[in-house]
This record gives structure tokens, C-alpha cells and sequence, in this order.
């Protein structure tokens, strides 16, 4: 170990500035997609953003599918199809509401096809301005007058006449869909204080953050669920079902086709784009586009077949920036002419008839639905609200936006996922299977993914029975630094120490640090990112949605959990000269560094030989407020932090702040040693030297 101070005085070199200090990204940013170039480097990054969506959407587990309770009513009989009326449960009490359209004289199988919608108010019960669509008319967007009034039933009915089953929904708060306010689904601006609370919490509190609860995880649990109940009819074809939908409606369409392999061919609108990446409150969730975005999503419905367009709004580059990278993923798989992209630039944001015309001949191409190509729509007589609402006298419509039914919903879903998630903690082989993803997902990076790391000396000290040196270890794979003081014994054991505290790198001066360097042992003590930062930085947006900040941020837990990973594969794995790495490394982390060092302990924990932390009995399921520097989202659905600490083993585990018996469910630490006392870090100073 002699070796190391000598090679750390040689490094010398000017690095990079930090790429976390510049500004934050938000949904107006740009979000470019490269394609790897090898099926298997695609395969392995198409499994983490995966992931990433069911984690930030509440899908990790996901929710208990109960019983949909579908209830079927008002057929209307309309020649060449019919259309009913529908709602069911997506889980229990929350009803889904919308129309089903079958053809008539159904023979066999057909197909099925989802169809989401977008921001529009009212958007499957209402219908537009005559002179509106005369004007589309006249601009070449749509055909009929009467047909054109509605572009929600117009591709139900031809669907229909076409031979699809379809099952057209209201998003949340749309239509006949009461349950949650528009002002709480799409409108949402300040946090209300009677629903920030440690229990019975609401939408976008704190406590949702933490428990992945999110509106847009909500309208994929609905898409699923409808998914669910569209394949429960006997005559739909379960190998040709389909999901489309614009704007918002596009949002889901990408989302849900990328997380439910039922779905056989995807055609999301006006939504597929490196530029906006949506801006409702339903279309964003925290962590959700962290390092990835809208193509990347599209690109996970590979080789099936994708379709999408371009309109005069945020779409129109995509022929040129991301439409590519599409076409490469697919022809990873040999299948580049399944992915479809129809140039509309010269229309508003829209799913006009050209549109709509573009998705029907390709649905007809890969369905093999025997119609003439290109697929035309013919003109047929929109029905008025009162024919397609589902609630009526004898199906009573639930009570409206009713605050207490939000409390019960979001704690019925963290009932739910808890004892899905103790059940699996039970056994190590649960913890790693369902735990560990997530908490890697949650801070976003493996240990693998630490990447390399570059020393920097700026000063070195002579303190006589050891050297004191203070430097940069630089991440060169992710462009991060960190502010290091080291001190190394003369007389070294071969044993270091990562020793982190909210003193930084002034614990240098500490007694416990100096008790461990007087036994030998080289002790670094750094500042992690962003040191003494009061909270953590959010985007300017006037509404307080976490998501808007998180879900293309790392929260500042995650980023210094970074760091910590960026020091122990230094240690490790490090090229400094001709040093030979330590044999021996530990981890000890005090105040709001405890949990830092059980999350950074759980997933560096083949790396580490032993972990000492005192946590104070921090949760993150007590946090009331996503500016707190401790806030991580999605960090308490996952058993909060003994979820991390069980992930520590089986490392010897040196811990306080848990009390006599700290709950480590289904692990086998070699030693476990529970600490109860005041003195926390001179006790684990000298279990450290053990």
C-alpha cells in the first residue's frame, strides 16, 4: 500500500467541470436518442428503461389486479356496428369509463384496438364547432362536416366498420371519468397542505413522491387494466391487438406499449419527438426520463410494428433527429420497414383524417384486415353526450372529486405494494429480485455503471505519522468530481476507510478518523456533491410537481450516492501509477450521511468488506417536503431505508439509529452488530479495526 501516496503525488492534470453544476433539465430540453449499435448492448439497455418506467409509473410491483367488475349497458345499434356503454374497476372502487364499438355479425377473431385520447376537454362526449371543422375542412385536414365533428368517434366507427373491436376510455378526469378534479389530474399548481402529510397523503405530496404514486402512473394503470378487460371478450384476437392515441393520449400509447407485451402494433401520436417531452402533470412522474426520453420509449416497442407522425409542433424534426435511430433499432432485428413515419409539418399538432387515414392503412397492412389500400374514412353521424355517457339513473355516477376517495386510492396502493414487497423481503433471494432493481433504478446507477475514476492532487502535507493530501477524484465515464482529503499512515495496514459525515472533509480532524490512521489505516473523507446545500434544486416551472424537476434530475441523495460509488471503485479498480489497490475497504457514513452510506453499501456491496452507519432513525417515508436535501423519490415504497440496509449483506454491518433489533428481513449478514448508545462513531471506529 506504500506505493499509493507516491503514485498520488505524481497525478497531476486539469479536468472537466462537474457536469452536475450546470442547469437543471427539464421537459423542454433535448432529448436526443443514440441507438447502440449491437442487438445485445440494445436488449440489455432496453431491460434498465424498462424498469425505469415501471418504477417511476408504480408498476414495480405491480399493483394487485383485482377483480375488474365490468359492467356492460346501453348497446346502441348503429347497422354496421354497435356501440355500448362501460366502466369497470382498475382497482377497487376506481371506476375506468368509456365506450365500446364491435361490427356487427362478428365471425371468429378479430382484432382489438385501444384508443387513448388527449387533452381535449370532454373529449370523448363532446363535439366541435361546425365551423371549426369546416375550416379543417377547407385546410385539407379532415373530410366530412358530420364525421369531422368528432375525430374521437371517427376512429372508433371506422375501426368498427373495418372489423376491430375497439375500447375507447377517459383519462382521468375527462368525460364521465369524476372521481379526480381536472384540478388535481391536469391543472395541478401548489401543494395543499391537508394532503402533505406522513398519513392518508394525496397526489404529488412528498409522501406520493416516495411511494412512486404519481397521475400518470395512474392513466397507465387504467390503459393496462383496459388492455385487461379488452382481452376478456371472447371474439378479440389476443395476437392482433392495438393502442393508439395523441398528445397526451400518445403519451400513454408509447408508455403502455413498451411495458405490456400484448400490445402487437403501436401508433402513438404527435408525441414521439427529442424536443418537448410532454407538459401535463399526467404525462411526467419522477424519474422517469432520467438519461432517457420519448424516442428511447417508442424504440422499446421494437421489432414490433411502430407507427408515428410529424405536425407543425414539437414532432417536427423527427424525420431527421430521432426517426433514424428508430429505423436502426429495427433494423437490429432485420424488420427496418415495420417502423413508419408519416411527414405532416405543414398541420397543427393534430390526429386529423390524414392522420387517422396513415394509421388505418397501417394497422390494415400488419392486421391483415383485407381492406383497400390506403385506407379511407367514410363519413357516418357523430352521437350527442347523452347517448355515450355510461352513468344514468340505474348505473348511479360515483361521487365527484371527492378528496378523501384520492386519500383512499394512493393508500390502498401503498398497502398493496408493501405486502407485495415484504412478502418477496421474506427471503434474500425476494430482496434481490425485486428490491435491488428498484433502489438501482431509484438512485441510477449500479456499481457497474460507477464507471473510471482519476486522481488530481492539489496539496499534500506532512502531519509526521502520516500524510495529508487533498485532491480531486475525478469520474471520467459520467464527468463528476468530488473533493477528497486523505490521510495515509506511514506504517499502512493495507486498509482504508471511506469515511462520510456532513463535516466533509474536515473530519480529517476528527478523533475517530485520527484513531483509525494511528492503527494504520488510511482514512478518505470526502465532500459529496454539492456540500452543504440547504435543499435540493428545482426547475423553473411555476408548479410545485416534483416530477417536473425529478423526473429528469437525480435528486442530491442519489448524485452524492454517486459519488461514494465513484470512491469505491477508485479504490478498487483505480489506475493511479503502479499503485497496488487496498485488500481491505470499508464504509462508515454519520449524520445525513448514514443513509447515503446504506444505499451506496447496498449496491457497492461486493465491492465492500465492511459497512459502519448510524442512520438517526432517518425515513424517507417522514419527509415532507421534495426540496429537502434527504428527499428521494420512490426511496420509501421499497421498505424505505432497512429496505437498503438488508441490501448490505451479507458485508459485516455495523448499525445505529435502528434501535437493539434493526429490521433486516429475509439477509445474512456474516455480523450484525446493533448499536444503542451516544457515542455512535467511536464505537464504530474501533469495530472498524477489529
Amino acid at each position: 500500500m506504500k506505493r499509493i501516496a507516491f503514485a498520488l503525488l505524481l497525478v497531476s492534470r486539469v479536468f472537466a467541470e462537474d457536469v452536475r453544476t450546470q442547469p437543471l433539465k427539464d421537459l423542454n430540453g433535448y432529448f436526443p436518442f443514440d441507438a447502440p449499435s449491437s442487438l445485445s448492448d440494445w436488449e440489455a439497455r432496453r431491460e434498465e428503461v424498462l424498469h425505469r418506467i415501471k418504477v417511476a409509473a408504480g408498476m414495480w410491483p405491480m399493483p394487485t389486479k383485482t377483480p375488474l367488475n365490468a359492467v356492460i349497458h346501453g348497446k346502441i345499434d348503429r347497422g354496421e356496428y354497435t356501440i355500448e356503454k362501460v366502466y369497470f374497476e382498475s382497482v377497487p372502487g376506481f371506476f375506468v369509463t368509456g365506450n365500446l364499438y364491435r361490427p356487427k355479425n362478428i365471425k371468429g377473431k378479430v382484432p382489438g384496438v385501444l384508443s387513448a385520447h388527449g387533452h381535449a376537454t370532454n373529449a370523448r362526449l363532446a363535439l366541435s364547432d361546425p365551423s371549426r371543422t369546416r375550416q379543417q375542412i377547407a385546410e385539407g385536414a379532415e373530410r366530412f362536416e358530420s364525421g369531422g365533428l368528432s375525430i374521437y368517434q371517427s376512429r372508433c366507427v371506422q375501426l368498427a366498420r373495418m372489423g376491430c373491436v375497439v375500447w375507447q376510455w377517459d383519462m382521468l378526469s375527462d368525460s364521465d371519468s369524476i372521481q379526480l378534479p381536472r384540478e388535481v389530474v391536469h391543472t395541478f399548481a401548489k401543494q395543499r397542505p391537508e394532503m402533505n402529510t406522513t398519513e392518508n397523503w394525496g397526489f404529488y405530496s412528498p409522501q406520493a413522491e416516495a411511494h412512486n404514486q404519481c397521475i400518470m402512473g395512474m392513466q397507465l394503470m387504467n390503459s393496462v387494466r383496459g388492455l385487461d378487460f379488452l382481452l376478456s371478450l371472447p371474439e378479440v384476437d389476443p395476437n392482433r391487438v392495438a393502442m393508439t392515441g395523441e398528445s397526451g393520449g400518445g403519451t400513454q400509447t408509447m408508455l403502455a406499449s413498451a411495458i405490456d407485451d400484448r400490445i402487437k402494433l403501436s401508433f402513438p401520436v404527435v408525441m414521439v419527438s427529442t424536443s418537448m417531452q410532454g407538459g401535463c402533470t399526467c404525462e411526467n412522474a419522477s424519474l422517469l426520463r432520467i438519461g432517457t426520453g420519448n424516442v428511447e420509449f417508442a424504440a422499446l416497442f421494437a421489432p414490433k410494428p411502430l407507427g408515428m407522425n410529424t405536425a407543425n409542433d414539437w414532432t417536427k424534426e423527427m424525420a431527421t433527429k430521432g426517426f433514424p435511430e428508430l429505423q436502426k433499432i429495427f433494423s437490429l432485428y432485420g424488420k427496418k420497414d415495420d417502423v413508419f413515419l408519416l411527414r405532416g409539418e405543414h398541420f397543427q399538432h393534430n390526429y386529423n383524417a390524414v392522420t387517422r387515414s396513415a394509421f388505418y392503412t397501417f394497422l390494415n397492412k400488419h392486421f391483415k384486415l383485407g381492406q383497400q389500400s390506403p385506407v379511407i374514412e367514410k363519413d357516418f353521424e357523430p352521437l350527442p353526450r347523452e347517448q355515450l355517457t355510461v352513468w344514468d339513473a340505474q348505473h348511479p355516477a360515483p361521487k365527484a372529486g371527492d378528496p378523501d376517495f384520492e386519500r383512499k386510492l394512493l393508500k390502498w396502493l401503498a398497502d398493496d405494494a408493501n405486502q407485495q414487497l415484504r412478502t418477496a423481503a421474506a427471503t434474500s433471494d425476494g430482496l434481490q429480485k425485486l428490491i435491488r432493481p428498484a433502489v438501482e433504478t431509484i438512485i441510477g446507477r449500479t456499481y457497474a455503471q460507477a464507471g473510471s475514476v482519476e486522481w488530481q492532487l492539489k496539496d499534500k502535507q506532512d502531519r509526521g505519522t502520516h500524510l495529508e493530501m487533498t485532491g480531486i477524484l475525478h469520474n471520467t465515464t459520467h464527468n463528476e468530481d468530488i473533493d477528497v482529503a486523505w490521510l495515509y499512515p506511514k506504517q499502512s495496514k493495507d486498509r482504508v476507510v471511506i469515511w462520510l459525515s456532513d463535516k466533509g472533509k474536515t473530519a480529517v480532524s476528527d478523533p475517530e478518523v485520527l484513531q483509525l490512521v494511528t492503527a494504520g489505516t488510511t482514512v478518505l473523507c470526502p465532500d459529496l456533491f454539492s456540500p452543504g446545500a440547504p435543499q435540493n434544486g428545482v426547475v423553473k416551472n411555476p408548479r410545485e410537481f416534483a416530477g417536473y424537476t425529478f423526473g429528469y434530475n437525480n435528486a442530491l441523495f442519489a448524485q452524492r450516492t454517486h459519488d461514494v460509488l465513484s470512491l469505491v471503485t477508485f479504490l478498487r479498480n483505480g489506475k493511479v501509477g503502479s499503485h497496488k489497490n487496498p485488500s481491505h475497504v470499508s464504509l462508515a457514513g454519520w449524520g445525513n450521511a448514514g443513509p447515503i452510506a446504506a444505499a451506496a453499501g447496498a449496491l457497492a456491496s461486493e465491492a465492500l468488506d465492511r459497512v459502519a452507519l448510524d442512520t438517526k432513525g432517518i425515513r424517507f417515508g417522514k419527509l415532507l417536503d421534495f426540496r429537502d436535501p434527504m428527499f428521494l423519490p420512490g426511496g420509501a415504497k421499497y421498505l424505505d431505508l432497512p429496505g437498503m440496509i438488508a441490501l448490505n449483506a451479507p458485508h459485516p454491518l455495523w448499525i445505529a439509529g435502528e434501535g437493539a433489533k434493526p429490521e433486516v428481513f429475509g439477509t445474512k449478514f456474516t455480523d450484525l452488530t446493533p448499536y444503542v448508545g451516544s457515542d455512535s462513531a467511536k464505537a464504530a471506529a474501533e469495530w472498524l479495526l477489529k
